[in-house]
């Protein structure tokens, strides 16, 4: 059972959690409707499982490159490699065989090879352009580094378009939009996390910006990025109803509230709590593609079509 519950924590679950929040909004999105998610609850269903392995390969195979890393930070030495429960050999193991059951699962079984490859194209970023290259080199990071989790929201629209009758539109552009949002969201999120890490990033020698950055600066881009993260929220409006739309507006106004009180508490000097704002951030993503998936699944009609945007947008 601890074996178990090892390899189980290679795939760092927290995560998934938060990437499958991006995959089923996107899923809903492509097809809206009661009906239509009647009709692809198995797609759904299986394009979350199949995502799920994808995503466990990805976090399996950043255990087994950042092993030596991890030893070094506090916060990381409990992870299951450090603390020699499982062997290098058999997590990367592991890791391939995650990664070949995800691709034939979303190739054969739920008909997407698009999806497949999404789930590749992430493996390979997330393994070895952001953990090998970007990491230890760039205090940009986590921002190009991010790309990978912005995946699942693509992973998700691919699915459901390439199950879709023939002649249906794609709307590809809304599956953009969420993949930006992810993008957007991913610098203040994780740069709180660091703010609150940065002495065990520092000692680790990972270049992430709030070590190598003033504070203000760090928050600074924080405001600036969270900024992104709400407008780019707003381009899918006229894709969906109300609903969205408190949902997006509320959540967006509070998250750029916290951003720039974190700022603030900065620049007067006080201490501070990024933390905070990092809870908060899960919290605000969770409302914001809850609130999504609600307006997908009731299916009612979306502002544009009502402003009579249908002939671009739909």
């Amino acid at each position: 059972m601890e074996t178990l519950k090892a390899y189980f924590a290679l795939t760092k679950p927290r995560i998934i959690e938060l990437l499958l929040i991006a995959a089923i909004p996107a899923m809903l999105q492509a097809q809206r409707g009661v009906e239509a998610v009647s009709d692809n609850i198995w797609l759904i269903v299986s394009t979350i499982f199949g995502g799920w392995m994808g995503a466990a390969a990805a976090h399996t195979f950043n255990n087994v490159l950042e092993f030596e890393l991890d030893k070094k930070m506090q916060r990381t030495r409990a992870r299951p490699l450090v603390r020699d429960t499982i062997s290098r050999r058999n997590a990367a193991l592991f890791a391939w065989l995650m990664l070949a059951l995800s691709v034939f699962w979303l190739g054969v079984l739920a008909h997407s090879w698009l999806a497949a490859f999404f789930v590749v194209l992430t493996n390979f970023f997330y393994a070895v352009v952001y953990t090998k290259f970007l990491k230890m080199r760039n205090a940009q990071n986590i921002v190009w580094g991010g790309l990978a989790g912005c995946m699942p929201a693509m992973v998700g629209w691919a699915v459901i378009r390439d199950n879709a009758p023939a002649g249906e539109p794609d709307r590809w552009w809304q599956a953009i939009v969420l993949f930006l949002i992810i993008f957007f969201w991913t610098p203040p999120h994780t740069w709180a996390l660091a703010m609150k890490y940065r002495e065990d990033y520092k000692k680790a020698g990972v270049p992430m910006l709030p070590v190598v950055a003033p504070e203000h600066e760090v928050t600074k881009q924080i405001i600036w990025y969270t900024i992104g993260t709400v407008l780019v929220t707003f381009l899918i409006i006229p894709a969906a109803s109300w609903i969205y739309l408190v949902a997006a507006v509320g959540s967006g106004a509070v998250f750029l509230w916290m951003a720039i009180r974190l700022h603030q508490g900065v620049l007067q000097g006080r201490k501070v709590k990024p933390m905070r704002l990092f809870i908060y951030s899960n919290n605000y993503l969770s409302v914001l593609f809850i609130g999504l998936s609600v307006d997908a699944v009731l299916g009612w009609e979306p502002i544009g079509r009502m402003l009579g945007w249908s002939h671009v947008l739909f």
